[in-house]
């Protein structure tokens, strides 16, 4: 699975990762130079795009750096969202001890879906995006229970493009992400990005084979796997070693 997530996002290859269901699937990493927080009033406004499409979020050049590989269709992603964003941003991120890096993990087509539309706009956009897609994540995925012969042929259209946008409709991704000031044409621009979908494959297939991620949500700690550590309980104590 995670080897052909690595090659093309090809039309079979997304047709075929619509039939993973993503409610079914049970969800449980390279070595930094120490880094230097910069003083600044408040770092969690600040948002920079790495060259291999992860966002940081916080001191790029803060001392502990957190990665965090999510699927945006994972309930322990959404779980751990909403349970380390106060935290993390009052302890570590906002004082510029630490930051955090986002990237997105794809287990299934739907997160195809989800990860184009969290990347939509300027970085500036990408962390509310994600917050919104996974705080309402229940809401967009219950409709796949329901989906009729009609909208499962819409599924499997021919077009990328076209395959994107009938998912992201039928799921209610339009009126989801239009409260984040998107109009249609934006997003319909954002969900045609095939070149980014393939890109986001490839580092996925990175991350299992060279930074050891098996599940989500995975964590590396200064580029090091955080080993058997899947949700916030499990990382904070680990996370406050380093950073004290």
């Amino acid at each position: 699975m995670l080897k052909t997530l690595g090659q093309s996002i090809s039309l079979a290859l997304v047709a075929a990762l619509m039939l993973i269901t993503p409610r079914g699937m049970a969800q449980p990493p390279a070595h930094a130079a120490p880094r230097t927080a910069a003083h600044t009033a408040n770092w969690n406004a600040t948002v920079t795009r790495t060259p291999d499409d992860g966002y940081i979020l916080g001191n790029p050049n803060a001392r502990v750096h957190l990665v965090a590989y999510i699927s945006y269709t994972c309930p322990h992603c959404a779980a751990f969202e909403q349970e380390a964003r106060a935290p993390l941003a009052i302890g570590m991120i906002g004082p510029g001890k630490g930051s955090l890096e986002i990237r997105p993990f794809l287990r299934n087509g739907l997160d195809v879906v989800a990860s184009l539309l969290a990347e939509c706009g300027p970085p500036s956009k990408f962390y509310g995006n994600t917050q919104l897609l996974l705080a309402r994540q229940r809401e967009w995925l219950a409709p796949i229970d329901k989906l009729t012969d009609a909208q499962k042929a819409r599924w499997d259209a021919p077009g990328f493009g076209e395959k994107m946008r009938a998912i992201a409709s039928d799921l209610g991704l339009y009126a989801l992400m239009e409260q984040r000031g998107y109009d249609r044409t934006d997003l319909d621009k954002c969900l045609a990005n095939e070149v980014l979908a393939d890109r986001i494959a490839k580092h996925t297939q990175q991350a299992a084979e060279k930074d050891g991620v098996n599940g989500t949500p995975g964590f590396l700690i200064d580029n090091v796997l955080v080993a058997d550590t899947y949700n916030w309980a499990a990382l904070k104590p680990q996370l406050e070693a380093r950073l004290h």
